[in-house]
Parts: structure tokens; sequence; C-alpha cells
């Protein structure tokens, strides 16, 4: 790690620690069911933080910015520690980063944060965006995290346009929705049935005729927990 990103991690960690509660710290590790003890930083304070840290340490490059989002994502002894690392990919310092090449990077945070609370805003917030900017180099991506033996990548393909709106590619969403329905490799899974639901739930927002022909079309596939988040603001 160079000296500046040395010096953000560090800076992160010390006010981390100095804003640690030992009474919400074991609350927070039971409800997220994470091996990784909690700080018990909130995540309104945790965000104040990062800002703070984030402005007084500028990085002068995307390597840089790696080695510290790496550095607070994999050396992380508490779980707030991978938190502050999805904070930093998403800084507006670093807007220029946001291109197909971070996608290997965010597959790592995936594949290694393996569980909902960090899987979740990589999706949302830092692949679609991507996606949205750069779907010529980003499609085949998401179409191949869609078939991947990993459950959270196929969880990162189904909801990566969550926030897309209008924009939605409902050829792209149709795939790797299609892929993830029951019988599919991980198509029982809970986190799969709630990402798919969900996805067609948020679709429903902006084309709910889509989702309707799309449930129809296949509801021998459709788990009902997946048939009841998609339909949830339907007639």
């Amino acid at each position: 790690m160079t000296p500046d990103a040395r010096a953000l991690v560090d800076a992160v960690r010390r006010e981390l620690a100095a804003a640690a509660d030992p009474v919400k710290a074991p609350q927070m590790q039971r409800y997220m069911k994470s091996a990784m003890p909690f700080r018990g930083v909130n995540a309104p304070e945790l965000r104040a933080i990062c800002r703070r840290v984030f402005a007084a340490h500028p990085l002068p490059d995307e390597a840089t910015w790696r080695s510290a989002v790496l550095a607070l994502h994999d050396d992380a002894a508490y779980r707030e520690e991978r938190y502050a690392a999805t904070e930093l990919t998403g800084h507006r310092l670093y807007r220029a980063h946001q291109h197909p090449g971070v996608l290997d990077l965010y597959r790592h945070q995936v594949v290694t944060g393996a569980w909902w609370d960090l899987v979740d805003p990589i999706a949302s917030n830092r692949v679609g965006p991507v996606l949205r900017a750069f779907p010529a180099d980003v499609v085949p991506v998401l179409r191949a995290w869609a078939r991947d033996d990993d459950l959270w990548l196929r969880r990162t393909a189904v909801i990566s346009q969550l926030g897309s709106k209008g924009a939605t590619d409902t050829e792209v969403l149709r795939d790797v929705l299609e892929q993830n329905l029951l019988g599919s490799r991980h198509g029982d899974d809970f986190f799969i049935r709630k990402a798919v639901g969900w996805a067609l739930r948020q679709h429903a927002r902006t084309d709910p005729e889509w989702v309707l022909h799309f449930v129809a079309e296949h509801s021998d596939r459709l788990s009902n927990l997946s048939r009841r988040e998609a339909l949830k603001h339907l007639p």
C-alpha cells in the first residue's frame, strides 16, 4: 500500500475505534449473523466518518484508490471497515474510476463479502451505474455472472438494474431473471428468490405491463416469494 492509501485506511480505523459502542456492537453482529465483529457504529455515523476522512485524505490515482478499497475490505477486523470500503468506491472524488475495468474489483467484493449487506450496495449502486454508462462492455459480464456458480454474483446480476427506471435494459433483465428462477443453480435459495421478486417489483414501478406479462409467462418457475414481491404494488 502507498503512503496515501495507508494514511486514509489508518484514519478510517482510528475514527471507527473512537466511535465504537460496545453495547451496540454485539447486537449488530447478531442481527447481521456475521462471523466478523462490529465496532457498533451506526450507518449515519459511519457515513459521516467516511466523508471527513475521505475529504482529508484524497487519493492521487486509481491504483491508490483500489489499494485503499482492498485494504479496508480484505484486511478488515470489523465489519464497518468493509462498509467504509464500499463508501470509498462511490465517493465523488473517484467518479472517473467508474468504468468497465472496475468490475473485477466489484466482483472481488461481492464474492468475498458474500452477504446481502455487502453485496446489495455494490450491485445496485456501483455495478448498475457502470452498466448504464457502458452497456456494450458490461452486459456480457452481467450475463456471465447470472450463470456463475457463485450465488452472490447471480444476485448481483439480478438486482443490478434496481435504479435504472426507464433506462432498464429489459432484454438483459429478462435474461438474468430467467437464469435464476426455480430449477436453476441457486433458484431455490432465499436470497435469489427474494432478488428475483425485488427486481420485478422495482421494474413494475416503470413498466407494470412488462412485469405482469413476465409473471404470467413464467408462473411455473416463479417461487411464491418472487411472485408475491413482483406483484406487491400491482392490482
